[in-house]
């Protein structure tokens, strides 16, 4: 199963992402998960030691001028456009409780251009990391779909959209959903978070008409409780989790079955 997983910053869109990595993980499922929200937080999440020691793919100018042939900066230079990538995977990933992680970082910087060197490197990566992988493949994204293209998109199983009750993530969601329509993406689905009573329920339902609802989360303070603690959520916040699994359950059996 390939998933990716987007939404307006905060909404929670990271913390499903880990404990879909760890659900799949714990299924027996060999997974990779992928930070590509620039805010990287998964790993951290995920409860990997020193995760501010890992450095984004994006960053790695050695790496992306020895794949492209051109350095990160260099301005009108012709770079590769398919370079080599399939083994990045094992070297330049981390490793914990059977979920290999992998931090993407910026697809792009300020100043150059819609297409760079390290642009070229992550989406040749991210082809195939969709495209001739047989993990579960977890994508945890920043508030759009910057890392998808339309060829990467046909190997995405499902795009979920992290929503909580409130206008700005409603129309967040509205936008990634339209931006995921241009694409193909076909297959698009909802989580509601930080959801408090039914009421919450009905407004994130009322206002994403059409779309399907995967499930819920609860309000759980103690999530950033574990989080300032530096507790891992997956088992200090059983509750959380079991609403997790559920999600989990549902992807499986309505056709979405990890290979």
């Amino acid at each position: 199963m390939k998933i990716a997983i987007s939404g307006k910053g905060g909404v929670g869109k990271t913390l499903l992402a880990a404990l879909l990595s760890k659900i799949s993980a714990e299924s027996g499922f060999s997974v990779i998960a992928i930070d590509a929200d620039p805010d990287a937080n998964l790993a951290a999440t995920l409860g990997f030691p020193h995760p501010d020691k890992i450095t984004p793919i994006s960053a790695l100018n050695d790496l992306i001028e020895e794949r492209v042939g051109v350095r990160p900066g260099a301005s009108g230079a012709f770079f590769k456009l398919n370079p080599r990538v399939d083994d990045l995977p094992e070297e330049y990933s981390v490793k914990l409780d059977g979920i290999r992680l992998m931090v993407m970082g910026r697809i792009k910087r300020g100043g150059t251009g819609c297409y760079c060197p390290e642009g070229a490197l992550l989406q040749a990566l991210l082809s195939h990391l969709l495209l001739q992988r047989n993990e579960v493949v977890i994508m945890d994204m920043e508030a759009g779909i910057e890392h998808l293209s339309r060829g990467t998109a046909k190997a995405v199983d499902i795009l979920i959209i992290v929503v909580e009750p409130g206008r700005r993530s409603i129309e967040t969601a509205q936008t990634i959903l339209n931006l995921a329509q241009d694409i193909g993406l076909t297959k698009i689905a909802a989580v509601g978070n930080k959801i408090r009573n039914a009421s919450d329920r009905e407004f994130i339902e009322n206002n994403l008409p059409g779309i399907e609802m995967l499930g819920y989360i609860s309000y759980e303070p103690t999530i950033t409780e574990a989080d300032l603690a530096g507790k891992p959520v997956f088992t200090n916040v059983p509750q959380t989790v079991n609403e997790v699994r559920d999600i989990y359950r549902k992807l499986v059996s309505t056709g979405q079955q990890p290979t």
